[in-house]
């Protein structure tokens, strides 16, 4: 009984969160999907699962900050606001420990991690990093930074797919 009541509780904190608007609940695929909607390989998907448990902890910011990542004062739409630990900003790609972290605002303001970033300066790496397992992930240079940079929506379904840049269900 218990279970059923805390069930329909979800499920009315859910309803009126998509009813009030703002970021839609977050949504996980039995299979997530890649570029164009290709299924993504068991490998691939083994990874993310790493990937979710390795930075499930940073869905409250203020363990992310004690953890050494930090507000740059980056916001882009359809991304978010960006925290980055410095000190992962190496030459090495790291499924488990992805150099930032995005966040985005639910409906109430609050921040909520939506994304990981990766990103390797391009003065370490002529070329895009190996990354994660089959040719799904697209990593592409941002020269303001001077960084190679993939995205992963580990934590909010994106339907331009896992490793898009942009996610429309972010503002």
């Amino acid at each position: 009984m218990r279970t059923l009541v805390y069930r329909f509780a979800l499920a009315i904190i859910a309803s009126l969160s998509l009813l009030c608007g703002g970021l839609p609940p977050a949504t996980a695929s039995a299979a997530p999907t890649g570029l164009a909607g290709e299924q993504l390989s068991p490998e691939t998907r083994q990874e993310l699962a790493r990937l979710r448990q390795a930075t499930a902890r940073y869905h409250d910011l203020s363990q992310a900050v004690a953890d050494g990542y930090v507000d740059i004062d980056v916001f882009v739409s359809g991304q978010g606001f960006h925290y980055l630990k410095p000190s992962l900003l190496d030459g090495t790609f790291e499924v488990e420990k992805p150099e930032l972290l995005v966040y985005a605002p639910n409906p109430q303001g609050v921040l909520r991690l939506v994304a990981v970033e990766y990103a390797v300066p391009v003065s370490l790496s002529a070329t895009a990093p190996a990354g994660f397992t089959g040719d799904d992930d697209v990593w592409h240079v941002e020269p303001d930074f001077g960084l190679w940079v993939l995205h992963a929506w580990v934590w909010l379904n994106n339907p331009n797919g896992m490793f898009a840049d942009f996610n429309p269900r972010v503002p």
